[in-house]
């Protein structure tokens, strides 16, 4: 991986491809730095969402994506009209980068159905053609949930929100943070609170650079100052995104989002899940059966460079935790809303999403 700066950085620009290379928003640098990674390789891109370069359910599905792209490219200079065998093997690398979210699988299912439908042609251009189609669709879906979540809030309030559900984690605007973005713009939304989200901070660096980027009052707290933030009064929703969204209605999302939840339910608060359908895994039959990925203990136990806890003492460093439906008052899509999710309604949800037009008529169910 090759770190530059050819372009302009910006929340809605952290995934881009630019003269036949992909370059990622280092989402590890920011908000001090805002340089791009260069990416040339498969083998540079399954590092790179390892690494969390880029991270983000969507945007590690749409990097998955024009991973492809290097991939197909390469197999097909070394192999010529053999590059699909040579491709398989790639594509198994992409799908074991991060296991929790579903995007990255959905996203390699995408262009594996390109793959069957092409010859023995290069596949160069037909990949990246669909790349940018998931890439485009996945701004339009973000822009659809965004203002339907909006029109959900009674405003003017505050709300909170976990981790990042922005551009940056995303094809652009957002799904939480997109919400939040229409809101604002409503005069729904008057201030937002950001959990730091520990260990890796992404609220405190990302979210809270994205909210101020984009000129919306902005506030961080710790993890756990939430409880008292909404005992205090005024808080309206928390507001947040999800990785696998399972049949039943359980989410698996950041750690520290359960707390959330449960905090919400007790204090008569709002809790809202937006994401796009893209996100929702009907396979996974409840929350329990999501994979749940285990980072670096060291990650917990240090802060940059210092160690604060005993050489001799050991971590959890869970990356995701699940809520349960029964916690969730609205799951916003680009489809439609679903209050209280349940099965039954997640079924009904996306037999309209697989009919065509869902964005021009979007349901309540």
């Amino acid at each position: 991986m090759e770190t530059s700066n050819p372009l302009t950085a910006g929340p809605d620009n952290a995934v881009v491809w630019h003269r036949d290379r992909l370059y990622l928003l280092d989402q590890r640098a920011l908000p001090e730095r805002a340089d791009f990674v260069r990416l040339s390789s498969v083998a540079a891109t399954v590092q790179a969402i390892a690494d969390m370069v880029v991270r983000g359910a969507p945007a590690i599905g749409l990097t998955a994506a024009y991973g492809v792209v290097l991939a197909a490219r390469d197999a097909y200079t070394q192999r010529g009209t053999g590059w699909r065998n040579a491709l398989e093997p790639e594509m198994a690398r992409l799908a074991a980068a991060r296991p929790t979210a579903v995007n990255l699988a959905w996203a390699l299912a995408r262009m594996r159905q390109v793959s069957d439908s092409l010859g023995e042609i290069d596949p160069v251009p037909a990949f990246l053609d669909a790349a940018r189609r998931i890439h485009a669709e996945d701004r339009v879906a973000n822009r659809a949930l965004g203002d339907l979540g909006a029109a959900l809030i009674r405003g003017p309030t505050n709300v909170i929100t976990h981790c990042n559900a922005g551009a940056l984690a995303t094809g652009g605007y957002g799904t939480a943070l997109g919400v939040i973005r229409s809101a604002y713009a409503a005069g729904r939304v008057t201030q937002v609170y950001v959990n730091e989200t520990r260990p890796w901070m992404q609220g405190s660096r990302l979210t809270a650079w994205e909210l101020a980027h984009a000129g919306i009052p902005v506030t961080v707290q710790t993890d756990g100052a939430a409880a008292s933030l909404m005992a205090a009064g005024g808080i309206g929703w928390v507001i947040v995104g999800a990785d696998r969204i399972a049949a039943n209605g359980d989410l698996a999302n950041k750690i520290g989002t359960y707390n959330l939840a449960v905090l919400a339910r007790y204090h008569g608060i709002g809790f809202m899940v937006a994401a796009p359908t893209s996100t929702i895994d009907m396979r996974t039959c409840r929350g329990a059966d999501i994979p749940i990925e285990a980072r670096d203990p060291s990650e917990v136990l240090t802060c940059g460079d210092r160690r604060f806890s005993p050489p001799d003492v050991g971590a959890r460093n869970p990356v995701f935790d699940v809520t349960p439906a029964a916690l969730v008052n609205a799951l916003v899509t680009e489809c439609g809303v679903v209050e209280w999710p349940t099965a039954d309604k997640l079924r009904a949800l996306m037999a309209h999403a697989d009919a065509r037009g869902c964005l021009e008529k979007p349901v309540v169910i």
